[in-house]
């Protein structure tokens, strides 16, 4: 197991990848009430190992991330008289953790609480940097908090029940840490891609952790993404728009968003041909597409409700090699221009 320890504005975290969801309860600090906050699909396979205590169960997928589910919730906390000294435990994917995440921070101002991630994406993103919400009125994540889980461990084993769908999409946001500031793992993934796809254990180790360093550093230096920790959004301001009008999966929505900003990228002369094309030629390794059939009002609409907006530019983040990324203001009106290109719109 590796250990890892996040320190920020909003509170200190340690991440342990390799650890064993049946090693848990180690990690539980003493409470009068533990509640396990899970989804259906994850209740039904691990609940055998989950820590004794109260479980509240929630469906699957976006739709249920909204303030309806975090209501049903609450009332079940009142009802199960769960106090100040209750810690909570998110078990699950990107989903169940950003829900358990905003309940615990939230609830009577703030409890502790804690993550289990199930899923590739969870382990190496959705549950490190302190980033709680969920989404609202067609927004994705507009509504939320920074708060650091107290832990999050990360158990490779559980990444064998995931459908194929759900491992492709957490190492779209693998490629993502790589082309933004690691080039030794970029490397690495093109030469041992085969091996990540087939969940090699010790690949699998050295790729969640990578990703967790390069993300944990980035948290530390900016806890609350004033400004280095915008370029975590890499692929996300396209990827946002496209999973919003396409039900397509966050990871290959982030592989689209990649393509695409590298494109923009290269159009702005900041990146080379030769190196935009091995970030492209990379997320297709791991069978995320680069190239997708969109209309053209339907992405412009979802551009414009992105929450890094500011005023008539959105925040971007573009690449000018493999492993070095930059934030850069683009206008609505450029992005409008170039969309036809960028995808491939009627």
């Amino acid at each position: 197991m590796k250990r890892l320890e996040i320190s920020g504005k909003t509170g200190q975290s340690v991440i342990m990848v390799g650890e064993k969801l049946a090693n848990l309860s180690r990690y539980i600090p003493p409470s009068d009430k533990v509640v396990v906050i899970t989804d259906t699909h994850v209740g039904e396979l691990y609940y055998r190992l989950f820590p004794r205590g109260e479980t509240i169960r929630i469906g699957t997928g976006e739709a249920v991330k909204n303030l309806t589910t975090v209501q049903q919730i609450y009332e079940r906390l009142v009802a199960l008289e769960a106090g100040r000294t209750a810690f909570i435990v998110g078990i699950g994917g990107g989903v169940v953790c950003d829900i358990a995440g905003f309940v615990a921070s939230t609830y009577l101002r703030g409890v502790r609480f804690g993550f289990a991630a199930t899923t590739l994406l969870s382990q190496v993103d959705a549950s490190v940097g302190g980033k709680n919400g969920v989404n609202f009125g067609g927004y994705k994540n507009m509504v939320g908090v920074f708060r650091q889980p107290e832990f999050v461990l990360c158990d490779p084993a559980l990444l064998t029940t995931l459908p194929e769908k759900e491992r492709l999409s957490g190492f779209g946001e693998i490629v993502k840490h790589a082309a933004i500031g690691d080039r030794t793992s970029f490397e690495f993934l093109e030469n041992g891609y085969e091996k990540a796809l087939q969940l090699d254990p010790e690949v699998i180790e050295h790729l969640v952790y990578s990703s967790v360093v390069l993300k944990a550093a980035i948290v530390n230096r900016d806890a609350t993404e004033q400004g280095e920790r915008r370029i975590l959004n890499f692929g996300h301001t396209f990827g946002h728009a496209v999973e919003i009008i396409t039900g397509l999966t966050h990871g290959e929505a982030v592989g689209l968003g990649m393509a695409a900003a590298c494109r923009l990228s290269l159009k702005k002369r900041m990146l080379s041909r030769q190196a935009g094309e091995r970030v492209i030629r990379l997320i297709g390794k791991f069978n995320l597409p680069v190239r997708i059939r969109l209309d053209r009002k339907a992405i412009l609409d979802a551009l414009r409700r992105d929450k890094k907006r500011e005023g008539g530019s959105i925040h971007f983040v573009l690449l000018q090699d493999v492993g070095r990324a930059v934030i850069e203001p683009v206008p609505l009106v450029e992005l409008e221009e170039m969309v036809a290109d960028l995808f491939e719109t009627p």
